[in-house]
């Protein structure tokens, strides 16, 4: 494959193959007259082209205003799913850059009710140019020792204001616990009453001496979110520290924060999506999952939150199941699963989820299970918590339901009971 493919879903009051055609023009060689410079040899070589157009229904009403191109009444809206095509001459394989030529200027474009980027397919040549996560799922199933099931784990709450000793307090309960993975949220990040190297000082002594005691090392996802400089030397605190994960906000760092760090960084990073809902809360705006994390793939990550089934916002099921099946979907089919990465669920997790998502996976284990209150709010306590999600997850494998599991587990049964009315 020698161009760069990506597929869009449109609204448009205007002829639709004409909306395609400002598109590829807008994001290549084109604008809104033919210049001089724009010579045939220049648009043959360098131009995007409209691959394919397969039209869809039609609306009355606009998705999204068109203030500068308002329409008589009856207007029918027609919606399709667009193909356009670059060639990699472009811009070379350049994360960056290719995030300005397929979402950049299109969304501001005045032929358009709906625009939305809804997945991307790449030469080989962006596989050579970045080396995508270090770890990924393997690589996080080797550092905490768990081979099989998913990683049951959950977030350090309050999310805010507790100090270092206070978080340290928190993570011993956890440990105790036999919890698989901890993380920082995403708002504690170095804050003043919580500095990163204060909060690492404090938790990683405890790890560590867990480890003595059961031969498992926990891993503590710290949120290293900030400057570039900032954050390589707080990775190489943690490094320093003996932990084995750092947290990065990708919105708020960027393709090129995360870029930089992977090439610095001798953790997994665990990629928190913060922000995710300017993308995709309208339909018809913004670009779907599936594009999204190709370009963090790409950029070095080696966890991804996908949300999770029945959550507290407003992502529906089917698109959380979509989410996680995408990052165990090879980006490049020669490269296999070199750059597959571990999907995270979170958000109102507990043990009554657990059947679905196993079948959301497609029946596979690869995944990080993060539960707060599933977890904490437990009626028989943290541990009791975690091994209700463990139970629930080996029923899910052995295809036998919840309520039947819990005949002879105790803990699901509280869970059930508890959190599954």
């Amino acid at each position: 494959m020698s161009r760069i493919e990506a597929r869009y879903l449109i609204e448009t009051p205007f002829d639709v193959a004409h909306a395609c055609d400002v598109m590829a023009g807008e994001q290549s060689c084109g604008t809104f007259t033919r210049l001089a410079a724009e010579t045939d040899e220049l648009r043959e070589r360098h131009a995007a082209r409209v691959e394919s157009i397969e039209l869809l229904d039609s609306v009355t009403t606009p998705s999204l205003p068109m203030p500068t191109r308002p329409q008589p009444d009856g207007t029918r809206y027609q919606r399709a799913r667009v193909t356009l095509s670059w060639p990699l001459e472009n811009l070379g394989p350049s994360l960056t850059t290719l995030m300005a030529t397929l979402a950049g200027n299109l969304y501001e474009l005045k032929e358009f009710s709906g625009l939305r980027l809804e997945s991307v397919q790449l030469p080989d040549a962006f596989a050579g140019a970045y080396p995508g996560p270090q770890f990924g799922i393997a690589g996080t199933r080797q550092l905490t020792g768990i081979g099989q099931g998913p990683l049951i784990g959950t977030i350090i709450k309050p999310s805010v204001g507790l100090d270092p000793q206070a978080t340290a307090s928190v993570v011993q309960q956890l440990l105790d616990g036999g919890i698989d993975f901890i993380k920082d949220d995403e708002l504690q990040a170095n804050g003043p009453h919580n500095p990163l190297e204060a909060r690492v000082d404090a938790i990683m002594p405890l790890v560590h001496a867990h480890q003595q005691k059961t031969g498992r090392k926990v891993m503590v996802a710290f949120n290293i979110t900030g400057e570039i400089d900032d954050m390589r030397r707080h990775h190489d605190h943690v490094l320093a520290a003996g932990g084995s994960c750092v947290m990065v906000a990708l919105n708020a760092v960027g393709l090129a924060g995360v870029s930089h760090l992977r090439r610095h960084c001798q953790l997994p990073i665990h990629g928190h999506r913060a922000g995710w809902g300017m993308f995709s809360r309208d339909p018809l705006l913004g670009m779907d999952f599936a594009a999204w994390q190709t370009f963090w793939r790409l950029a070095g990550v080696d966890h991804l939150h996908v949300n999770g089934l029945a959550n507290k916002f407003s992502e529906s099921d089917a698109s959380v199941a979509a989410s996680a099946r995408a990052c165990l979907t090879p980006l490049f089919p020669a490269a296999g699963p070199a750059h597959t990465v571990m999907p995270v669920f979170s958000s109102n997790q507990t043990a009554c989820q657990a059947i679905d998502t196993w079948r959301a996976m497609g029946g596979s284990s690869d995944m990080i299970v993060t539960a707060g209150g599933g977890i904490m709010a437990h009626p028989g306590g943290i541990a009791a918590g975690v091994r209700s999600l463990r139970q629930a997850y080996d029923a899910a494998a052995q295809g036998v339901s919840l309520a039947e599991h819990a005949r002879e587990h105790r803990e699901l049964a509280q869970a059930l009971e508890t959190f599954c009315p």
